[in-house]
């Protein structure tokens, strides 16, 4: 289909940026810099700085980076890690591939973990948190870290393994995502906010021992001395330094995209906000800093709007159509989730990338509103 409005147009990236862009690749395909070079180094660095962590290691997608989380904290058989199902089905796997049992609760309004659920959820077999931080919105920290902390000191250690894929420069309490708890963890799919040219992620900590078990698990094992010296069995996980260096480039315009999604989200925001009927994605709360890695507005009627929005040229997206735990092979029990089934019924997300124009926003936003003027 010729659509007016496209969900993400990853060629009007490629030519906004297009000169910078092939001036690194031909200069590091031209001298060779392929495997764990400068590039990648230097990407590390200025992702911890970012986030606001003392480490940082590249490595091949999101999932590597909550999976060697996990393995990192000794986590696996006989342990369980707390987290959502409305998420990508990563998040749950990376937990799945320790041995350890994910342990499904609830989401509140904004999509993130209800946190009024957490305390009840833990057991004495609780090894770690995984909040997952959705739609470029991070999670109330605040009262995750108080929960945690009654346990803590009655003597049971739990992990903050943060899900911090959609959420690179959300704020919480003016502290970025990735940087409170045991590890942060982010995506650089193509599509994300900060996407790379394919698969790549970043593993962000505070803790020496952690960063050095990730430097060994993510590279098989290996250390960085001349002689390669095998010091554990481990994965192929390293980031390719070509999309490192095309993050770093990329990551010199990370503000002003930032920027221009929250002015595109504003835009929405004011075209769509006297629909009855209809939730946006804005919540009154000044501790938080959103950088609307997705729009995803809620219809009770989703499904109609969607095929009238495809009908008007807007092309949408639902993610997730029904919970993970709803597929007949889900290997472990799941107490039923009531607002997550609720929430996949009813989500649709909107065009959001920086290169939408306001025009193609208002065309959204009209298409929107003559759905529900002409809709009985």
């Amino acid at each position: 289909m010729d659509y007016k409005v496209r969900f993400v147009n990853y060629p009007r990236h490629w030519q906004a940026y297009r000169d910078e862009f092939m001036a690194v690749i031909e200069d590091r395909l031209s001298r060779g810099e392929l495997i764990l070079r400068q590039d990648a180094l230097d990407f590390e660095e200025n992702m911890a700085r970012r986030v606001g962590t003392k480490y940082a290691k590249g490595v091949n997608s999101g999932f590597d980076a909550l999976h060697l989380s996990l393995r990192a904290l000794n986590i696996g058989p006989g342990d369980e890690v707390i987290t959502v199902d409305h998420t990508f089905l990563a998040s749950i796997a990376a937990i799945a591939w320790t041995g350890a049992k994910p342990v499904l609760i609830d989401v509140a309004d904004d999509f993130n973990m209800d946190m009024n659920l957490l305390e009840t959820a833990i057991t004495p077999k609780t090894k770690a948190v995984m909040p997952v931080h959705l739609n470029g919105r991070i999670c109330d920290m605040e009262t995750l870290g108080q929960v945690i902390k009654k346990f803590e000191d009655k003597g049971q250690k739990i992990y903050v393994v943060e899900d911090a894929a959609q959420a690179l420069g959300s704020k919480f309490n003016n502290q970025g995502a990735g940087s409170f708890g045991e590890t942060g963890c982010f995506s650089h799919y193509p599509f994300k906010a900060l996407g790379a040219f394919g698969e790549a992620g970043t593993l962000t900590t505070n803790d020496l021992e952690i960063d050095e078990k990730i430097l060994l698990l993510r590279y098989h094992g290996a250390m960085r001395d001349p002689a390669r010296t095998q010091r554990m069995f481990g994965f192929n996980a390293v980031i390719d330094n070509l999309q490192a260096a095309v993050l770093n480039v990329k990551l010199k315009h990370y503000d002003e995209w930032v920027s221009r999604r929250r002015a595109i989200a504003e835009r929405y925001q004011f075209g769509l906000s006297d629909i009855q009927n209809l939730k946006l994605p804005h919540f009154d709360d000044d501790r938080y800093f959103d950088i609307y890695q997705n729009y995803v507005i809620r219809s009770s009627n989703r499904d109609a709007l969607k095929r009238h929005l495809e009908g008007q040229g807007v092309e949408t997206q639902i993610k997730w159509p029904i919970p993970n735990y709803s597929y007949d092979w889900y290997p472990f029990e799941v107490q039923p989730l009531p607002k997550t089934e609720q929430v996949c019924r009813e989500i649709l997300s909107l065009p959001m990338y920086p290169e939408l124009t306001d025009e193609e926003v208002d065309i959204v936003a009209r298409a929107v509103k003559n759905f529900h003027t002409t809709s009985p």
